[in-house]
């Protein structure tokens, strides 16, 4: 292990974990681009991550883009994939991630289509990567990918919530398991835009309880919300939790792993962006029986881009997380490096509670 300086937090020293090329494409005419942001559950004797795979046709003209699509076809939903000439005008290529068509000013096209796949391990650290997709896009509102899954165990059951995207927007959708060989979707939970949402591996006063990330179009930023549900899909209650006062936040802010209970109260590990668009990690703890209310947070980030595989990738200086395991009082954290590997990095709860300043 080698250790930050800032804090006593240790990345893996097998780390990256997983790489692109560990990752099979589901088609031979597709590269794959990037693994990263993973879902992390204990099922049985095993470590499970449910991998984002972002995928994209292989690209045989340096002047045009090949960007894939999900398109109806009579009562199915199928992969196409659409061309457009770089030097057309009308469109925007300098994001790597997607295209923006320059009259309306919006995205229109993302140059890759993520799915989600399993990975387990037994000692979670060396995983293999199944070939299949477990979650694919598969109707309208899904057409340009689905990405970043969260896992939330209740009552024996693996509810998975995970971003939708399409020209529609960006919205939420749930699924559920309970042995990760099937899955059964369960429809969209939170309407555009809206993302980044954690639900407690608990029920609070009786109701569901979730972090979410709304994005105001005309007035805000994208902050931190609460909601309550009686049954996971119909969701109210909203509140407004927490916004960017940092500098390594100044941007945005999001709900990461779904959050863990201690004995001084629920804590979550959330990501932050500045306005470089570098995004770190920080650590929020909240009440026990009324996560509305913020007992402690951290001032400044508990991991931020250093290393080489953090710094560098697909989109640079990122780091980002989607699940966490509490086991023995080490926290340990799958996150995505650079928007393209996933890695680990553990902190003690102490050190954690340290830096909380509880």
């Amino acid at each position: 292990m080698e250790t930050t300086t800032k804090i006593n937090i240790t990345r893996h020293i097998k780390n990256p974990l997983i790489t692109p090329k560990d990752v099979k494409p589901l088609r031979d005419d597709f590269t794959v681009e990037c693994v990263f942001n993973a879902g992390v559950a204990r099922y049985k004797d095993e470590v499970i991550l449910l991998l984002r795979v972002a995928e994209r046709p292989k690209q045989e003209d340096a002047n045009k883009l090949r960007v894939p699509i999900l398109r109806q076809k009579g009562d199915t939903f199928e992969v196409d994939i659409h061309t457009l000439d770089r030097s057309d005008a009308a469109y925007d290529f300098s994001d790597p991630r997607k295209v923006k068509q320059k009259d309306i000013d919006t995205y229109v096209y993302l140059t890759s289509m993520s799915h989600l796949r399993l990975a387990r391990s037994k000692n979670g650290v060396d995983f293999v990567v199944e070939e299949k997709a477990f979650i694919f896009p598969s109707n309208r509102y899904e057409a340009f990918g689905t990405e970043d899954s969260r896992i939330t165990l209740l009552d024996g059951v693996y509810y998975i919530n995970y971003t939708a995207v399409s020209d529609k927007g960006i919205t939420t959708a749930l699924a559920k398991t309970t042995d990760f060989e099937s899955v059964e979707r369960m429809g969209i939970i939170f309407t555009t835009e809206n993302r980044d949402v954690t639900i407690f591996p608990e029920k609070i006063g009786g109701q569901y309880f979730a972090l979410h990330r709304p994005v105001p179009k005309q007035i805000g930023r994208a902050e931190m919300w609460t909601a309550t549900s009686p049954n996971l899909t119909h969701w109210g209650e909203h509140q407004f939790l927490m916004g960017v006062d940092s500098v390594w936040e100044s941007l945005k802010i999001g709900g990461g792993a779904v959050p863990f209970k201690t004995e001084k109260g629920w804590v979550e590990i959330y990501h932050g962006a500045d306005r470089t668009n570098r995004y770190s990690l920080g650590a929020v703890l909240l009440d026990l029986e009324d996560p509305n209310k913020i007992i402690a947070k951290t001032k400044e980030p508990i991991l931020e881009p250093e290393a080489i595989y953090e710094v560098e990738g697909f989109f640079g200086n990122v780091v980002f997380t989607d699940g966490v395991l509490f086991e023995d009082n080490i926290v340990k954290i799958y996150y995505g490096g650079a928007d393209n590997v996933i890695a680990l990095a553990e902190i003690h709860i102490e050190e954690l509670y340290r830096a909380l300043g509880v």
